[in-house]
């Protein structure tokens, strides 16, 4: 087995690193100091673990070579301070990373997947296609790297490169690792999953009951024309995706957030903000209405457009909100950085 086909040692939980150790001859109480190394400190290089005898840092080098299962290669910061990471992996494929300094939090926007198979046509990642799911090491590895590089991480969203459903058990994997109380820490409220509405996930996901937000991507408040620029719909149409929605709350009974890309001409006229307020009325969420990053020929919705359709759901009783733009200067949209990298 080469270590393209090896777990890296990023993506193993405490159990699974310290019968790495024991089948290696290495003590297993080595193995805990090293996780906490990789996922509390995170630090980016194994030298830097002071504690740890030099064989066993000799070993993880020849092993593994980082304790991140990728390398920066590119980093961008945008005048309003957001930050995308341009990330290669060990197959020489990339993805990106985007952080989003607030005043109270720090935010990072994790990919799931190298491209996407969604093919939501307002979407860059969808137009680049889809190459393959990402590891548990290397969505961990997204997260420790920026730590080690803006050193304040309070959320985590998996909003970036690729459908985190469509790649369950390596995303949920990932989370354990990054919940792990030896590690990072991170409480679950603190990470939210966006989906573009794969409902026999959003069941699944409902039944582990969890504290992780989920958001969906809807987009639209038809079948006719979320078919048209989401071809999950076809699969999953709107009917379905709430009835899972309502299993997921019947579940969990926690809030929901519901992802409206604003599109000028398309889906922003008041007409559509009433049959939205219709899906969306009993429903216990919240609507993020974001103004669509330049893609191809979609543009946004003049401001009173955005203010209208935000009003029609307030006074329908749907808690809604506009996104904050961060980052077009960057190309921040998802897929962007690596178009103009030219990947």
């Amino acid at each position: 087995m080469n270590k393209m086909d090896r777990l890296h040692v990023a993506g193993l939980d405490p159990a699974a690193l310290r019968q790495l150790f024991k089948d290696t001859g290495i003590p297993s109480f080595r193995a805990d100091q090293v996780f906490h190394w990789i996922h509390n400190k995170a630090v980016g290089t194994f030298e830097q673990m002071h504690n740890v005898p030099k064989n066993i840092i000799e070993y993880l080098s020849h092993e593994y070579g980082s304790p991140v299962a990728l390398t920066c290669i590119l980093e961008r910061q945008s005048t309003d301070g957001t930050i995308k990471f341009l990330f290669q992996l060990t197959d020489g494929n990339t993805i990106e990373a985007v952080y989003i300094p607030e005043t109270d939090r720090g935010t990072l926007c994790v990919s799931a997947q190298v491209g996407c198979a969604m093919n939501c046509s307002f979407c860059a990642t969808g137009q680049s296609g889809y190459v393959r799911n990402l590891s548990r090491a290397e969505i961990v590895s997204q997260v420790n790297y920026v730590r080690q590089h803006t050193g304040s991480l309070t959320n985590i969203v998996f909003m970036g490169m690729g459908e985190p459903f469509a790649n369950f058990e390596e995303v949920m994997a990932a989370i354990d690792i990054l919940n792990d109380p030896a590690g990072m820490n991170l409480g679950q409220r603190r990470i939210t999953i966006s989906t573009c509405g794969l409902v026999n996930e959003i069941r699944r996901f409902a039944d582990l009951n969890t504290q992780i937000n989920l958001a969906i991507s809807l987009h639209a408040p038809d079948n006719t024309r979320r078919s048209e620029i989401m071809p999950v719909n076809r699969r999953f149409p709107i009917e379905e995706l709430l009835e899972a929605c309502k299993y997921y709350l019947s579940k969990t009974n926690r809030r929901i957030s519901f992802e409206y890309a604003l599109i000028a001409g398309f889906n922003d006229s008041a007409q559509d903000a009433h049959d939205l307020a219709k899906l969306l009325k009993d429903l216990l969420c919240h609507c993020n209405l974001i103004p669509v990053n330049p893609v191809g020929t979609f543009g946004r919705p003049d401001e009173a457009r955005i203010n209208r359709f935000k009003e029609i759901l307030e006074d329908a009783g749907v808690p809604v909100s506009v996104r904050k733009e961060r980052g077009t200067d960057i190309e921040a949209a998802c897929g962007q950085l690596r178009q103009v990298h030219g990947k």
